[in-house]
């Protein structure tokens, strides 16, 4: 089934200004040239209007934000660095990492966010990978120099290298062209139904290294002109007070976020009238938080966005009248985006999720076999699991090298694991593969109870069998107080999970 296949509900989202070339791929037509050049339109329309404001910090106007990047852009040629090179920024949110990354390109070099969680010898595997001409390090004052502007790149000149944190390996870096960020940014604006006259304010809470906070906020907000509201670092009382004291428009974050900021006494007086498009991906989310950020956020426009850093962000996002009733579902194709299954089980429909579109990226940076392995003829091999029903929504069930094999039945994790979080006590849930003789593997569930709750273990198993098929609920359960390991860019690490020996068997 493809992103284009006959559906039994209307397609949801605009497709006006859109056209299949002849490799296939659905473009929007009228793109800006650049990203440059996308910024200074916004420069030209509204020189003095907030571009940029650090929670707790300085704000700059976008005609700030230029000089200063232009500034930025004549040090780093000062410095030796010419079009192409790359340049990695390690800096933290905040103004000096968007003028950093916005002086990069005006350059005409390429930005390497640098995620700041990696340990030493991850920062510098990515700075040698990327063979970097320099470095922008915490601490450090900006380059500086005489104002240089370089707004000549086309759509496919490579604009940034964002670097993947798999639980595996080291990390890939994901070449991202200027028409990746591009499509990307006018995915959101259709897919957020966000209005482009208005001037929207976005709260960044979520890192800048990362494709959400760079690619689907940041540059969201800047294609209209608006206003990208930084947290330097998260926390939970200074997000709330932002939405009200700053009146944000455009919420994106993932669930945990969510659910924390609901749990706050005060969460009752904040105003959040403001909020018009609110979404959450990077997680599995229980239907019940859904409905408790719709009654929370009256005013806006609740979805589930899902994407990769291959695919520059967005690939697929449920909208509000969906989000509910279909909370399991990471929703229907991108304007631009088709999808199709690569060997589905012919029981279940479930095969390996493949994206095509304007919004995946070149490659991968130095790795021209992983680059072949993963992007074959036009399309991107996704990892995940998914399977595509007759709506044409899309429900990711687990991560292929994450699922079950039971006795010859499969087992996706990522559905166990949406059923258990469901649980009123449950915080966080990691489901893996227990080797047993006789069957193969069976279905391991680690559980961390939300802070004060406790877990019982036979009222959660009760509890998942309501929901489960019972192949699928979980024949070894193991209740810690510690929060689950995750790699630097957040994602469950699951090998120390299926070597742990405190397994308690479950009948």
């Amino acid at each position: 089934m493809t992103g284009t296949a006959a559906r039994t509900r209307p397609y949801p989202y605009d497709r006006s200004g859109t056209e299949v070339g002849p490799d296939g791929v659905r473009r929007y037509t009228g793109l800006p040239r650049n990203l440059t050049v996308m910024l200074r339109a916004a420069v030209e329309a509204h020189p003095d209007a907030e571009a940029l404001m650090e929670l707790g910090g300085e704000r700059v106007t976008y005609r700030q934000l230029w000089d200063r990047a232009a500034r930025v852009a004549g040090g780093l040629r000062a410095l030796g660095v010419q079009p192409g090179d790359r340049v990695a920024n390690r800096l933290g949110n905040g103004t000096d990492w968007v003028v950093a990354f916005w002086g990069t390109l005006l350059a005409g070099a390429v930005a390497v966010p640098v995620n700041t969680r990696f340990a030493e010898p991850e920062v510098r595997y990515v700075v040698e990978d990327s063979g970097a001409a320099y470095v922008v390090e915490p601490g450090a004052a900006l380059p500086d120099g005489e104002p240089v502007e370089v707004t000549d790149q086309g759509h496919t000149d490579l604009a940034a290298i964002f670097y993947t944190s798999g639980t595996t390996g080291f990390p890939k870096g994901a070449m991202t062209t200027h028409e990746n960020f591009l499509s990307n940014v006018e995915t959101c604006l259709r897919c957020l139904s966000l209005d482009r006259d208005q001037r929207l304010t976005t709260l960044v809470s979520v890192p800048l290294f990362h494709v959400t906070g760079c690619n689907s906020q940041l540059l969201v907000v800047t294609a209209v002109a608006g206003r990208a509201v930084v947290m330097p670092v998260f926390e939970v009382h200074a997000f709330l007070r932002a939405i009200a004291d700053e009146r944000v428009d455009v919420l994106t974050t993932v669930p945990a976020i969510y659910w924390l900021a609901l749990q706050q006494p005060e969460f009752a007086e904040v105003d959040t009238s403001s909020v018009r498009a609110l979404s959450y991906g990077g997680a599995p989310i229980a239907p019940d938080l859904v409905h408790r950020i719709k009654a929370a956020f009256p005013t806006a426009r609740v979805g589930n966005g899902f994407g990769l850093t291959e695919t520059s962000s967005v690939s697929t996002y449920l909208p509000d009248e969906y989000a509910a009733e279909h909370a399991d579902s990471v929703g229907f194709a991108a304007p631009v985006v088709d999808l199709d299954l690569a060997d589905p089980d012919p029981r279940t429909g479930v095969g390996e999720l493949l994206i095509r579109g304007p919004n995946v990226v070149a490659g991968y940076w130095r790795k021209p076999e992983q680059t072949a392995e993963t992007f074959v003829d036009g399309w991107l091999h996704s990892g995940d699991l998914a399977r595509i029903d007759e709506s044409g929504l899309v429900h990711v069930v687990d991560r292929k090298k994450d699922m079950i094999n039971r006795g010859g039945e499969n087992v996706y994790c990522v559905e166990v694991e949406n059923a258990l979080a469901a649980h009123p006590a449950v915080g966080e849930v990691a489901v893996v593969g227990v080797a047993d003789p006789m069957m193969g593997e069976k279905v391991g569930a680690v559980v961390v109870p939300l802070p004060g709750r406790q877990v019982d273990a036979p009222d959660l198993l009760a509890f998942a069998r309501e929901r489960l098929a019972d192949f699928k609920v979980p024949q070894y359960l193991s209740i810690r107080s510690e929060p689950l390991p995750r790699n630097p860019g957040g994602k469950v690490l699951k090998p120390p999970l299926r070597e742990q020996g405190d397994w308690q068997p479950v009948r």
